[in-house]
């Protein structure tokens, strides 16, 4: 059989209650009131999800919180049972979801992976024989000893993810806990990932990391609001996806008016970013050609207009404010409607998250017709070569063995 994981009409339900009696007491005091036990609330996971993995697949899971990711994997491994459907899953699952799920507070991490082989299926021989090398790769040897109660997070994560990957699983799933581990730590996660599906594992895992989807995914499931809405290539998923977040980002600071003030003889009608292809993006990579797009109205004639952007990290770092006359690039006039771009060939801004604000000016800056106050928001991926810092300086290193006297 090629299936390693089918969803047939799959729904899910949880039932959720607000202001529950804390207390016996509380819980009479509110019958009493006719409050009953709290306000009840149907909420739907998923909703008539069906699609087939194959065997050897590597597959993502990408949308929103709250989009029903995690309740999919979680479905795949029997933690929780679907509402109604159908679901079919072919050999050994190996999963890392929660912090510590399936972990006992009060054992040891040693004792802890044999409970967690044992929940698996293997027998204490098996166990044996790994127990030195998922002590190894999780790099817990000072600590294995120790009841795990007492483990960090990353601690957790580093054994969780040891122990799901050396039980030999015929079907792997990773949530994104995976980012809470450092950064050597993810990178040598990755690795094993691309060693497992090189040796014919299934692979299923829900990440916020759009560029691990692309370098790791042969397919990739857009969920939202416990629906599938899109199902393909990992390119072709990522790049719609962004497009409807950037559309919700767009949507939401429309009404952020407080961050916005100016005469209003000249609007800022939209803006955008565009990649290198002149597709609309809210991630990009080091290194990539970005652009900033500025649509403006003008309501009445202004000569020699000056627009402008300031970039901002998002712990307040000021990165950099070019703008129109900076650079001696003169408008001469503006009657209506028209577009102003700003293209950086090579974006040299290290990961994380960064705000753009935009402005149109008169060019002796004393009237100030539309400011947008960090309105705007992109995400510089991880990947680059270098981790730490604001930018890349692009530098090359060189080396040379001369022998003293």
């Amino acid at each position: 059989m090629n299936t390693a994981i089918r969803f047939e009409h799959v729904s899910k339900r949880f039932v959720l209650h607000h202001h529950r009696a804390r207390s016996f007491q509380e819980l009479v005091i509110r019958l009493l009131h006719g409050q009953g036990n709290g306000r009840r609330e149907v909420f739907w996971a998923l909703s008539d999800v069906s699609f087939e993995v194959k065997r050897g697949e590597t597959v993502a899971l990408v949308g929103p919180n709250g989009a029903g990711k995690s309740t999919v994997l979680k479905l795949v491994s029997r933690i929780i049972d679907p509402t109604s459907g159908r679901i079919v899953v072919n050999g050994r699952v190996g999963a890392l979801l929660e912090l510590g799920t399936g972990f006992h507070p009060d054992l040891t991490g040693r004792e802890n992976i044999y409970l967690n082989g044992a929940i698996l299926g293997l027998q204490r021989a098996e166990i044996h024989r790994r127990i030195d090398d998922i002590i190894a790769f999780a790099e817990m040897e000072r600590f294995i000893d120790v009841p795990v109660k007492h483990y960090s997070s990353g601690m957790y994560v580093r054994l969780g993810f040891s122990v799901a990957v050396h039980v030999e699983p015929e079907i792997l799933l990773v949530d994104e806990v995976l980012a809470v581990g450092d950064a050597a730590f993810q990178r040598r996660c990755l690795e094993r990932i691309d060693q497992l599906r090189a040796d014919g594992t299934t692979i299923m895992f829900v990440s916020h990391d759009l560029n691990a989807v692309r370098r790791l995914c042969q397919r990739a499931l857009w969920l939202e609001k416990g629906c599938v809405v899109a199902d393909s290539s990992p390119e072709a998923v990522v790049c719609e996806y962004a497009t409807h977040s950037y559309a919700a980002n767009a949507a939401l600071a429309a009404r952020r008016e407080a961050f916005r003030h100016g005469t209003g003889e000249v609007t800022i009608e939209e803006v955008r970013f565009l990649d290198s292809e002149g597709r609309l993006r809210d991630f990009f990579s080091t290194g990539e050609s970005f652009t900033v797009e500025m649509r403006y109205k003008a309501h009445k004639t202004i000569e020699r207009p000056v627009f402008g952007i300031a970039i901002h990290r998002s712990d307040g770092v000021h990165v950099t404010g070019p703008n129109t006359q900076f650079a001696q690039y003169e408008i001469p006039v503006i009657r209506g409607e028209g577009v102003v771009r700003y293209t950086v060939p090579f974006l040299p801004l290290l990961e994380g998250t960064y705000y753009v604000s935009t402005a149109v000016v008169d060019w002796n800056d004393t009237q100030m017709f539309d400011y947008h106050d960090r309105l705007y928001s992109f995400r510089i991926l991880p990947g680059c070569a270098e981790r730490y810092g604001l930018v890349t300086l692009k530098g090359t290193w060189s080396w040379t063995d001369q022998k003293i006297g």
